[in-house]
Parts: structure tokens; sequence; C-alpha cells
């Protein structure tokens, strides 16, 4: 396994699921991390996006993909 990356920003939380279902269905490696912060009750999701999705850098093109055919920007 490759180096561990951020690979994309997320808006919300219905993208973070549909592309979370894909890459376990495909047994990618990953981890989703939100910007919510509980201190300022999520504020920087507004600004920032909701999260974003880190895996090895060899899945990058692939979920790449996946966010494109999913009509995530």
């Amino acid at each position: 396994m490759g180096n561990i990356k951020k690979i994309a920003v997320l808006d919300n939380i219905v993208q973070a699921q549909m592309l979370e279902s894909l890459l376990k269905e495909r047994n990618i490696p990953h981890v989703m991390k939100t910007y919510h912060d509980s201190a300022y009750d999520g504020l920087f999701q507004g600004q920032q996006g909701w999260g974003h999705v880190e895996a090895p850098e060899e899945h990058e093109s692939e979920i790449l993909t996946m966010l494109d055919d999913l009509g995530i920007p």
C-alpha cells in the first residue's frame, strides 16, 4: 500500500455516503474525514466543505473517476 493522501474535498454528507459506498464495494482502503467541529457547531463546513477522502496514492485516479461518474466535481 502506497502513501496515504488527501484525494478530494466533498461538499456534503450525501456525496460522502455515495462515494464511501462505492469504495467499500470495490474494497478500496480509505478514510472519510469530516471538517465538523463541535466547538464551532460545524461553522467551517460551510466554508471548506463537508470534509475529504484520504486513500493510498495508487487509487487516486480510480477515486477521481468515481467522483466524476457520480457528477461530483
